[in-house]
């Protein structure tokens, strides 16, 4: 029998139409009346495709008795009541391993326009300041800075293949040791003393919320660069902003913003803050490969396979 699948999102046209093809879909995200929707079909409902935003909670999983797998489009699921899925025994899954390599480049590209300054040597062709001033000043080296990466998921592994790469002196800070073949910290106001950069690319939730603090910030220091491209929850952005505005923070690149995508003023009237529209995974090909293996990971389950990017719930 053709399991029914509960669409909560829009989502690209080729997994769209996979959908189509494998699943009787129900389309949550262009129900007129969800909640006849749900009446009609939840009790037949097997599995969710969404997107980690949209909100999963006990109601809604109260209303789908036989739900097997919840399959996330995307890496966060910040949104989900993960607590309620995992007593259920729901199967979670998400798209880190299509995202990885895509964020890990923002994360570096970010970090070097943060660190050389480049928002501001662009503004200073355009303003015409090259030539009524002259060279634009000269700026730090990127190559042998020290990264310090704050989360050592399957994204952190990527920046830090790339920041090897780039020249960068590595050291990271997780919950616990990840085993992996670099220097780890426990502490992370160390860690944040210890960089020159540090990058932020844990989940969202709440167990992360304002992780990264003003304290944390401070121990960067005058000449650190913060670069944010896991969630705008996990920064205490109150004291990130005063530290840019005092200068006991040097510089911030921040892909992701507590309110989005209306971010505080006082971080776009910042000069020593490079911003971005939340695009650390924002191209054609990586949103493909998000919802392809959306996709797969409900294929797999289906066939009586193993999922391919389960999440693990406490």
């Amino acid at each position: 029998m053709t399991p029914d699948v509960l669409l909560m999102t829009p989502t690209r046209p080729d997994a769209l139409a996979r959908l189509e093809a494998g699943y009787a879909l129900h389309r949550l995200d262009h129900a007129p009346d969800r909640d006849a929707l749900l009446d009609r079909h939840g009790a037949q409902i097997r599995a969710i495709a969404a997107i980690g935003h949209v909100p999963i909670d006990v109601a809604l999983l109260d209303r789908l008795p036989a739900l097997e797998i919840i399959s996330c489009g995307s890496a966060g699921y910040d949104a989900f009541d993960t607590a309620a899925i995992a007593e259920r025994g729901i199967v979670l899954t998400n798209a880190s391993p299509a995202l990885a390599e895509e964020v890990a480049d923002m994360a570096l590209l970010l970090a070097q326009v943060g660190w050389r300054d480049m928002v501001a040597a662009d503004a200073w062709v355009r303003s015409g300041d090259w030539a009524r001033k002259g060279s634009f000043p000269l700026q730090r080296s990127f190559r042998g800075r020290r990264l310090g990466i704050v989360g050592m998921g399957t994204i952190g592994r990527q920046i830090a293949a790339l920041a090897q790469l780039l020249g960068l002196q590595v050291a990271y800070w997780n919950r616990r040791d990840k085993g992996v073949d670099l220097p780890f910290q426990p502490e992370l106001a160390t860690l944040a003393a210890d960089s020159d950069i540090l990058i932020a690319i844990v989940a969202g939730g709440p167990d992360t919320q304002g992780l990264i603090t003003g304290p944390v910030l401070e121990a960067l220091g005058p000449q650190g660069l913060f670069v944010n491209v896991a969630r705008g929850s996990v920064v205490d952005e109150e004291a990130m902003i005063a530290a840019l505005q005092s200068g006991r923070l040097g510089a911030a690149a921040l892909d992701v913003f507590a309110s989005e995508p209306d971010p505080d003023p006082r971080l776009t009237a910042l000069r020593n803050v490079t911003l971005s529209p939340h695009q650390g995974s924002g191209t054609v090909q990586t949103r493909d490969a998000m919802a392809a293996l959306m996709v797969d990971n409900l294929d797999a389950h289906f066939a009586g396979r193993p999922p391919i990017s389960p999440v693990t719930l406490a």
